[in-house]
C-alpha cells in the first residue's frame, strides 16, 4: 500500500520528522479529525482491511473483529524510528526522535478529539523484545486461532 497526494507518492514525506513533529498538533482540530475518520471508514467499508492508527481500536473501527494495541519501550520505538530516518537518508539525532516520540504520545494522550486509549476489548502486545517476522508470526497465529474458533 503506498499513499498518494495529487497522483504524487507522498508516503516517505509523512513519515518525515517534521511532519510527525506537527501531526499531533493539527489531529488536534475536531473537522480534521472528523475528516480524517470519514476518510478512514471509507478505505474499509465492505472490505477486509488491516490498518494502523492511534484512534482505529476505538474512533474509526470500534467494532472491528480484532483489535491490536501495539506498545514498546519509549527508547525501542525511539531507536526504530531512528533508524529507519536514516536508511532514508535523513540527519536526525535519536534525541530529536525520542523527543518528538513522548511529545507526541503526551499530546495524543491528553487532546479532546479521539485520545490515544487502548480499546477496552483490545489484545495488547508489547512488541519490545520483538523482530519483525516474530511479530507477524504471533499476528497470524492469533488470527488462525481466531478464525479456527469461528468455523
Amino acid at each position: 500500500y503506498e499513499t498518494y497526494l495529487n497522483r504524487e507518492k507522498v508516503e516517505e514525506k509523512i513519515r518525515s520528522i517534521t511532519v510527525s513533529e506537527h501531526v499531533s498538533l493539527i489531529s488536534k482540530i475536531k473537522r480534521v479529525r472528523e475528516k480524517m475518520v470519514d476518510a478512514q471508514r471509507g478505505l474499509g467499508q465492505n472490505k477486509n482491511i488491516v490498518m494502523d492508527g492511534r484512534d482505529i481500536g476505538t474512533v474509526v473501527f470500534p467494532g472491528a473483529d480484532i483489535k491490536i494495541f501495539l506498545t514498546a519501550d519509549v527508547d525501542v520505538r525511539a531507536q526504530r524510528r531512528y533508524k529507519e530516518l536514516l536508511e532514508k537518508g535523513l540527519k536526525v539525532s535519536f534525541e530529536e526522535v525520542k523527543k518528538n516520540i513522548v511529545e507526541r504520545d503526551f499530546i495524543d494522550e491528553n487532546r479532546k478529539e479521539s485520545p490515544l486509549r487502548k480499546a477496552d476489548d483490545a489484545i495488547v502486545l508489547d512488541n519490545s523484545n520483538m523482530t519483525p517476522d516474530e511479530q507477524l508470526e504471533w499476528f497470524m497465529n492469533l488470527y488462525n486461532s481466531i478464525n479456527k474458533n469461528d468455523h
